[in-house]
């Protein structure tokens, strides 16, 4: 009777050995080796299919890819020499220290920093390093307005433009859905490259001339009218001014904070370890 019993225990396991096998074979989609790809790491790439065939390209696509790799792989485990391979790992484990340290100081710098440059930080810092800060590029400060030769009102609108105080901003504001293209904010320094992009009558030619400090400016081509105003001009190996350089400024100084926070953190870290004798130096 202990036989018999026994026997039947081993066949169960039997069975189920080969039963938990075969339902594991069934969910390889392709073997390299002793490495296997499983059906299941396939759906996120077939997830956005659109149809059965796209499902089984992407699939197919993937699993030739994934097989190259593991052949690759196989291969020069095979080919290299144990030193290149030694190097190879050290380089791996030094990238993944720098990958969770780097993350680890990120969410620190995030955590502490302060994001905020006061326009007092950004000109003291403009005024310590204007000889840094040299225009590239012509800048100009502009208005413009781009209509089509049939607009109605247009000595009306010509006013507004000219004059351009509150009231006539506001107006201007509330007829901006019938302009075919518009610029208003001359406080603003712009490229005077992307201005000729935008107005066509001016080009690299005339842009010397009729691009100055002007009152009021009006052109035509077969696109329309254009209504311009030059409030100010920058040529090229002027100083930039600090309204155009700040977004460059606020950056270099929450640069410098990042680094100054992670300075001292590192020194804080070491000194609490020191202290509570998990970091010690050995003569």
């Amino acid at each position: 009777m202990r036989l018999v019993v026994i026997y039947v225990i081993v066949l169960l396991c039997f069975t189920s050995c080969s039963f938990f096998r075969q339902e594991t074979n069934q969910n390889i989609a392709a073997r390299v080796g002793d490495n296997m790809l499983y059906k299941d790491q396939l759906k996120d790439i077939t997830k956005s299919a659109v149809s059965k065939e796209d499902s089984l390209a992407k699939a197919q696509s993937y699993i030739e890819q994934w097989a190259t790799r593991q052949l690759l792989m196989r291969g020069a485990l095979r080919n290299l020499s144990q030193d290149e391979q030694t190097k190879f790992e050290d380089l791996l484990s030094s990238y993944k220290e720098d990958l969770y340290i780097n993350a680890y100081k990120d969410a620190l710098v995030r955590k502490r920093l302060d994001s905020v440059v006061t326009i007092e930080e950004a000109s003291q810092f403009y005024e310590e390093n204007k000889t840094n800060f040299i225009l590239k590029e012509d800048l100009i400060q502009l208005r413009y307005i781009q209509v089509s030769e049939d607009f109605k009102d247009l000595d009306q609108l010509r006013d507004y433009f000219i004059d351009f105080d509150r009231e006539d901003q506001y107006a201007l504001d509330s007829l901006s859905l019938n302009f075919k293209n518009y610029f208003l904010n001359d406080s603003s320094w712009v490229k005077t490259n992307d201005v000729k992009s935008q107005i066509n009558p001016i080009t690299s030619g005339n842009a010397g001339n009729l691009l100055k400090k002007t009152n009021f400016l009006q052109l035509r081509d077969s696109l329309g009218l254009y209504l311009i105003s030059v409030r100010k001009t920058l040529s090229r190996n002027d100083k930039a001014p600090l309204t155009y350089i700040k977004p460059t400024i606020d950056q270099i100084i929450l640069n410098r904070r990042k680094l100054e926070l992670v300075k001292q953190f590192e020194k804080d870290l070491k000194k609490d370890a020191i202290k509570e004798k998990k970091f010690e130096i050995y003569p």
